[in-house]
């Protein structure tokens, strides 16, 4: 450094050359942005602990409706993250600020855990997981009608090919029994009462924190439940105690912590980007259900499956 001081000291006649020196060309590199290792942690647990959630709820369906199932999650989401929100708590939503809690309180909390309990009464944990899983192209194609993204070739091609994944699993499951198309039927709703949600959730993160929009959501949920009180009641006292102990772990795990974890990453990343890495979720789930439930897709669910997540890495891609 100090001979190339030096050395432009020796030539002071010469503007141009010194100024040429001084400001190198401009690089057309943009900075990379720094990743957020919380966000990143966030993801993770999220992922996990809701593939998690797949497994358990079939554990637990023999002993559990879909309904008292939901209620009890909600029951015990409540307490432990109130017990987090509550003493920090400064500000209750107000007049229209409710709206979007309510929407996403009623679908996601309510009526996606009542659809998604009910598919998996009917179907396995791993096929349940892979029928949830358009959910991101259904969030991809909601952005481009509500939010003005537009309709990108690949998306477009994309969700073909995933829907084909879908009939190929729905097909199969109709040469069984007509309760199995149920069970893909009620995932779908499941899935699309999901999508909405996270579109509608989003704008709500800009204004409270995870922990406090996830509590409010629940709450929102737990009162539409109520009526399935008296049924839970009753399966309480009938239900051996490692259902009743799967129940905790759904209403703490995958539901308090997970719908937190995932409210927080969203408040940082993109909704589209970050129903991507849900992608990850049914391999997950069949990895879990085969070592604790020794369950696995049918022949049917795993093709279908596979035709759903080449579409949906399809739709990832970029048109020049």
């Amino acid at each position: 450094m100090a001979t190339t001081a030096d050395t432009s000291s020796l030539h002071p006649a010469d503007p141009h050359e010194g100024s040429a020196a001084a400001a190198p060309a401009p690089s057309t590199r943009q900075p990379k942005r720094p990743v957020n290792k919380l966000g990143v942690a966030a993801v993770v647990v999220t992922v996990v602990l809701w593939a998690s959630a797949f497994v358990g709820i079939r554990a637990v369906g023999p002993s559990f409706s879909p309904g008292s199932l939901t209620l009890g999650r909600l029951a015990i989401a409540a307490v432990v993250l109130g017990a987090v929100v509550l003493p920090t708590m400064r500000t209750l939503p107000r007049g229209r600020e409710w709206w979007p809690i309510l929407a996403y309180g009623v679908m996601w909390f309510g009526g996606y855990n009542v659809a998604l309990n009910a598919a998996e009464h009917l179907l396995d944990a791993g096929t349940s997981a892979l029928l949830i899983n358009v959910n991101p192209i259904l969030i991809a194609v909601m952005a481009g009608l509500i939010l003005k993204e537009g309709f990108p070739r690949w998306l477009i091609i994309g969700s073909l090919v995933a829907f084909g994944g879908v009939a190929v699993i729905a097909l199969g499951s109709g040469q069984r029994s007509t309760a199995d198309v149920a069970g893909v039927l009620l995932c779908l709703l499941a899935a699309a009462l999901a999508a909405v949600s996270v579109i509608v959730q989003k704008p709500v993160l800009r204004k409270f924190p995870a922990g406090q929009a996830t509590w409010f959501g629940i709450m929102v949920g737990l009162v539409c439940c109520l009526p399935f009180g008296g049924q839970l009641v009753t399966e309480l006292q009938a239900a051996p105690l490692p259902a009743t102990l799967g129940l905790v772990y759904l209403g703490i795990f995958p539901t308090a912590i997970a719908f937190t974890t995932w409210a927080y990453a969203l408040s940082l990343i993109d909704a589209g980007k970050l129903a991507a890495t849900t992608y990850l979720v049914p391999g997950t789930t069949v990895l879990i259900s085969l070592l604790v439930l020794s369950e696995i897709p049918t022949v049917w669910g795993l093709v279908g499956g596979a035709i759903c997540l080449v579409g949906v890495g399809l739709t990832r891609r970029r048109s020049r």
